[in-house]
């Protein structure tokens, strides 16, 4: 998989799933842009992939607000001169379980504020120099509580099955300008950034067929694939990478 001369946008890029991805791409041969809310975790991973000899720029970017998606993409464009790849993996959901009954809307509307409008933000903004260069590969971080639910996260789950859906469609319509859409959908993942107490950690990693939970490398290791040309006759897919927990 060569990225040489490519360049890559991650959302939410500065921790966690999103920080293993943008390294690996940069590993790779990308250059990469961090688009996140938090600079002081989006610049040290900036230093990270410039020590590993390649570009990078961190962009303060709030992918639920449109005006600020269409700066992340301008700004790109402006420093690299186009944009190849987008990674949409910002996120965001409660560490503890959230019982829908329980929350209220402000705590709704955030969670498909960020986990779906700002997939379709980024995605439009950034189509609009994918469709001009005639490529482009669009990558979405959903999770297989969009595919089979999750107690707990009910909010968080339909706005990852929106997510997947909108990525099927969009695939249909921008094939014609040589745009691969596809998703990378997540089990339950040890991010290094959300702690919970080790008898937890063991009976999730239990549920697994691997006996472990993910480590924010082996979703980077698809998304990687996906976002490659090895995976140019690849579209509208969702890959679970979740110890074979989801099984289509």
């Amino acid at each position: 998989m060569e990225f040489e001369g490519k360049v890559a946008i991650v959302t939410g890029g500065g921790q966690g799933i999103g920080k293993g991805i943008a390294t690996y791409l940069a590993e790779l041969g990308a250059d990469i842009v961090i688009a996140d809310l938090n600079m002081e975790t989006a610049g040290a991973v900036v230093k990270e992939i410039e020590a590993k000899g390649r570009k990078a720029m961190a962009v303060k970017t709030d992918v639920a607000n449109f005006a600020d998606t269409q700066k992340m993409a301008a700004e790109t464009v402006a420093k690299f001169g186009k944009i190849d790849i987008l990674v949409n993996n910002a996120g965001y959901v409660k560490p503890e379980q959230s019982y829908f009954m329980k929350e209220d809307v402000d705590y709704w509307q955030k969670v498909i504020s960020i986990c779906y409008n700002g997939v379709i933000y980024c995605s439009r903004c950034c189509l609009e120099y994918m469709v001009e260069k005639k490529y482009g590969k669009i990558v979405s971080i959903a999770s297989d509580a969009g595919r089979v639910g999750q107690r707990g996260q009910t909010v968080y789950s339909g706005a990852k099955g929106a997510v997947i859906a909108f990525s099927k469609a969009l695939a249909q319509e921008v094939a014609r300008y040589g745009i691969n859409v596809n998703c990378v959908s997540p089990g339950a993942t040890d991010t290094g950034v959300m702690t919970m107490p080790q008898e937890m950690h063991d009976k999730i990693a239990n549920t697994y067929l691997f006996k472990r939970m993910a480590v924010p490398a082996d979703h980077a290791n698809a998304v990687a694939f996906l976002a490659s040309d090895k995976s140019n006759y690849i579209t509208g897919q969702t890959i679970s990478v979740s110890s074979g927990y989801t099984m289509f």
